[in-house]
């Protein structure tokens, strides 16, 4: 069945000399893999420019739910990047953006929101002026609530632990080893509460910031099995040396 969606490039890998398969998450069919062909080549269709991870694209394929990987017939950009490709902070934030969600995004079936959230989180990365060091932190906040693991905030004043796990505050010790307490209990609320447009309300000196990303890595961990290690997480600790 010919299709036409637009979707974010999340992944590739090269299959042959002149193949690669793309990993897309997409609007209409959730995440999807598909075969590129000769992206490399002058007169392809289509570009390896237009394959660089969090690209937003519009596809035509022939989509067929029986097959693992589908057939791309086009692809072209609809939200042409201003600053991402450009800004060396930007860009290792797109990179560490892509892995978290190539590491969440299972393929299944379609979840308009959850798109519509990524899509607008990287138009916001893009023209963010202000607060840029905090603007992961605040993702997988969004991001955790989305896929259905937000904070409980009934109860989030005058609590000295955070139980990672359950995802609630609490005013006695948790009896298992993944908690957090005193000021990072603040810090990580916070960033549950703030939004994009706030991202410089958030002040924390770089240990404060890498605590904080650790706390949301190992949050990501207890709620998906799956979750495993961050490759570009090591580059994310250094950018505000």
């Amino acid at each position: 069945m010919q299709s036409k969606t637009t979707g974010i490039i999340l992944h590739q890998v090269k299959y042959s000399d002149n193949q690669s398969i793309i990993s897309i998450y997409t609007r209409e069919f959730g995440r999807m893999s598909y075969v590129v062909r000769g992206a490399n080549r002058k007169k392809s269709a289509i570009r390896s420019a237009l394959l660089q991870p969090l690209s937003i694209v519009e596809i035509d394929v022939n989509h067929n739910p029986k097959r693992d990987i589908q057939n791309i017939r086009d692809m072209r950009v609809v939200v042409p990047f201003h600053q991402i490709p450009y800004d060396p902070i930007k860009n290792c934030l797109a990179l560490f953006i892509t892995e978290v969600l190539h590491k969440t995004l299972k393929y299944s079936e379609c979840d308009e929101d959850l798109y519509l959230f990524i899509e607008n989180s990287i138009c916001e990365l893009d023209r963010c002026k202000k607060g840029i060091g905090n603007f992961h932190l605040i993702f997988m906040a969004k991001l955790a609530c989305q896929l259905g693991f937000a904070l409980d905030m009934g109860n989030k004043n005058g609590f000295k632990y955070l139980d990672l796990m359950n995802g609630i505050f609490e005013k006695q010790k948790p009896l298992h080893l993944h908690y957090i307490e005193g000021k990072a209990v603040s810090v990580f609320k916070n960033i549950f509460e703030l939004d994009y447009n706030c991202l410089d309300e958030l002040v924390m000196n770089r240990k404060q910031r890498v605590e904080t990303l650790n706390n949301l890595v190992e949050y990501f961990r207890l709620h998906l099995p799956d979750f495993h290690s961050l490759q570009s997480i090591e580059v994310m600790k250094t950018l505000w040396d």
